[in-house]
């Protein structure tokens, strides 16, 4: 005898036949589903019902035609940095943690409820939808070319925080899952069973019936880490395999994108535990994060923006603005670089990570403050754009803050869509360090007089 699921939204449930469930991802009103707030508790209060459910095995799928999950609702998570900023410094980390936890703890308790749990995926499962499906006992894909498993969370400056950091390299190994966790790589489906991150490869749609034929096959509901067998490498041997990345990967970023560090620290501290400790100590390194001003930036703009500009782009109604404000900001670096030597100004580039040439020869006139108004800064954020220390910070600050004036002359009157999308413009098309989010993310983040400050030494 089997029982009802807890009531369900963005999920749906039916039974496919006697003691095999089916829970079908299916968000009313999206093309395409996410994993929102809404969608965790609903997949927490499901996993929490499954061990008294009486079911044989559950099956999971997507009620979507376009993919699986895409991942976070990143709209979400925007909101939720501003209600841990608005909190007072000292209690933002637990409230992140208290609001981020839910993920991971049930994916947690999916794969222990004592159930087979078997994913059946049709496109991409991206972000919290991979990791969804890593909590599962049982992996068929669909062998289409649009199906796909990743963890793109590093490229908008976060980590997996739904146990991926973990279960990724457990299954395929530290060095497979280093380029999916740090560079957004993703396993096609032949390449995921090849891999060891999923079990079978099958024609588009056989997937659910090759989930149910496992499940008829009475299969131990248990993950590889939670058996006797597995061996839990040891930290220094972790911390060992990783030394050589770690080194190379701040000599690539200066230490400028602390979701890398993040994710390595992640893998470094969480390897060498239990998966429950291994998760609890995902989400505190998340809590970490997630508070800093990076993710939020990027987001705005690498996320948010891109998406407003690729709308834009589709519809043909691409603003002009936006070159405009690349190309001022291109010109304002060149004013600003003849000031100083040029060896000075390539070591500040570089310790900025601007991403383009800075093109020699420019006027050498002062940048003026009179556009930069009264605008308050969201908070201080904690990183060395607050106060620049050394020749090379001072003068990479007088770069961007340039940048910022220029975006203003050019840009001041957009609306906050359009700046997001000239901000991913910037990034893209003139080099503006994507970890600062663009010219108009830091204007918001550290307001007028934090810009007033970069730019003292060349203003008028």
């Amino acid at each position: 005898m089997t029982t009802q699921p807890p009531e369900l939204i963005e999920f749906r449930y039916e039974l496919i036949e006697d003691g095999i469930g089916h829970l079908v991802f299916d968000m009313p009103g999206r093309t395409m589903n996410v994993f929102s707030n809404r969608a965790i508790h609903e997949a927490e209060a499901v996993a929490d019902w499954l061990g008294t459910s009486g079911l044989r095995g559950l099956v999971i799928s997507s009620g979507k035609s376009t993919a699986f999950c895409a991942g976070a609702d990143l709209g979400e998570l925007a909101q939720a940095y501003a209600m841990i900023i608005a909190a007072p410094e000292g209690e933002r980390r637990q409230i992140g943690r208290d609001h981020f936890a839910p993920i991971g703890r049930a994916f947690r308790k999916l794969e222990t409820a004592g159930v087979p749990v078997a994913f059946a995926i049709n496109g991409l499962a991206l972000g919290g939808g991979c990791e969804f499906a890593l909590a599962g006992h049982y992996r068929v894909l669909a062998d289409t070319p649009a199906t796909a498993l990743g963890l793109p969370e590093s490229l908008v400056g976060l980590l997996p925080g739904g146990g991926g950091t973990q279960r990724m390299p457990r299954l395929v190994g530290i060095e497979a899952a280093m380029p999916v966790l740090l560079d957004a790589a993703r396993f096609t489906a032949a390449d995921a069973v090849a891999a060891g991150v999923a079990h079978r490869v099958v024609p588009a749609g056989q997937e659910i019936a090759a989930c149910v034929e496992w499940i008829r096959s009475d299969p131990e509901p248990k993950q590889p880490w939670d058996r006797a067998d597995y061996r839990i490498p040891p930290a220094e041997e972790v911390t060992a395999r990783l030394a050589g990345l770690r080194r190379a990967r701040q000599e690539e970023t200066g230490g400028h994108y602390p979701a890398i560090t993040a994710i390595l620290d992640c893998v470094e501290f969480g390897l060498p535990l239990p998966m429950d400790a291994a998760v609890g100590k995902e989400i505190d390194i998340f809590a970490d994060l997630i508070k800093r001003p990076e993710p939020r930036d990027m987001i705005s703009s690498l996320f948010l923006g891109k998406q407003t500009w690729q709308k834009q782009r589709k519809s043909g109604a691409l603003p002009e603005v936006y070159d405009s404000i690349a190309a001022a900001i291109r010109q304002s670096w060149a004013n600003v670089a003849a000031r100083f030597e040029p060896a000075d100004v390539e070591a500040a580039a570089r310790w900025a990570r601007l991403s383009a040439t800075i093109l020699p020869g420019g006027p050498v006139q002062p940048v003026s403050a009179l556009v930069l108004g009264e605008h308050p800064g969201i908070a201080p954020t904690g990183i060395w754009i607050d106060a620049p220390q050394g020749q090379d910070q001072v003068i990479a600050g007088a770069l961007l803050g340039a940048a910022v004036v220029a975006a203003l002359e050019h840009g001041g009157d957009l609306d906050a869509d359009s700046r997001r999308a000239a901000d991913f413009h910037s990034i893209s098309a003139a080099g503006f360090p994507a970890y600062l989010g663009g010219p108009f993310a830091l204007y918001d983040s550290i307001g007028s007089d934090g810009v007033r400050r970069l730019i003292a030494p060349i203003a008028s």
